[in-house]
């Protein structure tokens, strides 16, 4: 919330939030009215635009030394991203995560920098400036979290490669979310009909969104099929449900958009029909014709079965985008998570194209859309025969589109993903308390001891090697550790009944696991949280 207002004087209708707030809560009671404002002792009002920067500033390193505090002299990993504000100035974000007191992994934003450019030593720089500043050593640092970008991750002079220079100990992780965005942009690029699919959506949306007019026709249309449905008991009815909704312009950087978007077409499809007829028949000029060609388009068993397939496809991802956004995830819960979103996948490849292909009928049929025969030869819409070697129905669907865009969703994720392949993380999936710790594996814990010789000299390897024995035949015994499912819930565990005390050795290595990054979400959020402060109507806040 701005603390400034426009205008601050005497006779102004809006002072500002920190001054009306202040003569708020000076209104009605006397013992504040007697000391503040025009009241306040000699005059020391305590409210000139300096003296409400500098409570900003106070609070800001009073929030941080709390963060600090609780951070104490752990290890600690840094998520770093830039962004542009409203002013057009570069702005670089850090996030701090690490693990608390009681065992819980936390992320914490420790500062915005303006910087002059994005090249990765003067990243670097600030990163380190900023670090300083709060009294944190580079020499803690035990990881790195960055999205792909050449200056971030670049392997000669990236971000990354800088700071691995000065700690070998920083690994770097590319964020797990941004990822997956790749996976899913390759996809709706590289496949033609898809990428043909995903154009229509963004036109539909442009022309029916572009104007109030439609916009409301599309709403109307869709209270009236609600409301028949309802009246039909086609519906069910209470609170939450049948809320209005809107089609909205998927953001190309956030794929979890566009399934929104598709789900909402799917359930609004017959009123986005409805408005584009009224455009066809009413509207003039470049908008009728865009009309009829959306028309052409939309109207066809092509496009439902495109809608229809990429709903089952994005479900499957966003879900999985959804769980690595979150703060609390781990680097070995996130694996497990990017291959049950990949067995899902294959297991739709094998064994779901009879579903996916009677939902798509059941639409058509639903919304008056023809069905083509599926041993008939395939003709794509708006030609009159196909070009090369002529295919059925079945084979079109079944094989060019239904297949091969699972199959390179699939090789897409493998790809990307390849950090679920490295010893790093191989080993450290031995650590989960799954099932009874069923994936322990002794030489394997002890190899990863060996990625941090800083933390595990010679000696302390024997130690952990016979802790870890202790600790394995122990809380296999114990209830308390039984229907534990990640490192997480373990480190919490291990916290609560005091065994991080009794075996220290084990406990930082499941720390060191949890610094980790996973995803950069927590700094984008920091970047919307900019938005708020630093907006067009206040464009001219300075960086500090």
């Amino acid at each position: 919330m701005a603390l400034r207002g426009h205008d601050e004087s005497e006779d102004s209708d809006n002072r500002g939030n920190f001054l009306e707030l202040l003569e708020f809560h000076a209104r009605g009671r006397e013992i504040i009215q007697r000391v503040v404002l025009e009241n306040a002792p000699r005059n020391l009002q305590l409210i000139s635009p300096d003296i409400q920067k500098d409570i900003v500033r106070a609070l800001a390193m009073e929030i941080t030394k709390e963060i600090l505090k609780d951070l104490g002299d752990g290890f600690f990993a840094i998520l770093v991203d830039e962004a542009r504000d409203v002013s057009i100035k570069e702005q670089m974000a850090v996030v701090i995560r690490y693990v608390d007191g009681g065992g819980y992994v936390v992320e914490r934003f420790l500062g915005i920098s303006h910087v002059k450019d994005t090249r990765a030593l003067t990243l670097k720089n600030e990163v380190e400036s900023l670090l300083i500043k709060h009294g944190l050593s580079l020499s803690r640092l035990r990881g790195q979290g960055y999205d792909g970008a050449s200056n971030m991750s670049g392997q000669l002079n990236g971000l990354k490669t800088l700071i691995l220079d000065e700690n070998s100990s920083a690994y770097y992780v590319h964020c797990f979310a941004h990822q997956l965005q790749l996976t899913l942009v390759a996809v709706a690029k590289n496949h033609g009909d898809i990428s043909l699919f995903f154009g229509a959506v963004s036109s539909l949306i442009t022309l029916v969104g572009g104007s109030c007019k439609r916009l409301e026709f599309v709403r109307n249309a869709q209270l009236n099929k609600v409301a028949r449905a309802l009246s039909y008991g086609e519906l069910e009815t209470g609170r939450g449900l049948n809320q209005e909704t809107s089609l909205k312009r998927p953001c190309d950087t956030r794929w979890g958009s566009h399934f929104g978007t598709l789900v909402n077409l799917e359930f609004m499809y017959s009123a986005v029909i409805a408005a584009l007829d009224d455009v066809q028949r009413d509207g003039n000029g470049e908008a009728k014709g865009e009309a009829i060609r959306m028309l052409n388009q939309l109207d066809t068993f092509d496009f439902a079965f495109m809608l229809k397939l990429m709903i089952h496809v994005l479900a499957i991802t966003n879900e999985l985008s959804l769980a690595l956004q979150r703060k609390d995830q781990d680097i070995v819960n996130a694996v497990h998570l990017v291959s049950v979103a990949k067995y899902r996948l294959q297991q739709m490849r094998d064994s779901r194209w009879d579903s996916l292909l009677a939902s798509v009928v059941s639409f058509c049929v639903q919304e008056g859309i023809e069905v083509p025969d599926m041993n008939g030869q395939y003709v794509p819409p708006g030609r009159s025969r196909r070009r090369g070697q002529q295919v059925s129905n079945l084979h079109y669907f079944q094989v060019e589109v239904f297949y091969t865009v699972i199959d390179m969703q699939l090789q897409e994720l493998n790809i990307r993903f390849n950090e679920a392949n490295s010893q790093l993380l191989s080993c450290m999936a031995c650590l989960s308390p799954y099932k009874s710790f069923a994936a322990f594996d002794l030489e394997k814990v002890i190899h990863l001891a060996s990625f941090y010789p800083k933390e595990f000299s010679s000696r302390d390897i024997n130690f952990l090697r016979l802790q870890m024995d202790s600790f394995i035949g122990e809380v296999q015994r114990d209830e308390r550790f039984k229907d534990l499912k990640g490192v997480d819930e373990l480190a919490i565990k291990m916290v609560e009944t005091f065994k991080h005390n009794q075996y220290p050795l084990v406990y930082l290595l499941i720390k060191l696991t949890l610094i980790l990054p996973v995803a950069t979400a927590s700094v984008e959020r920091s970047f919307s949280a900019m938005t708020y402060i630093k907006n067009k109507f206040r464009n001219r806040i300075s960086d500090d």
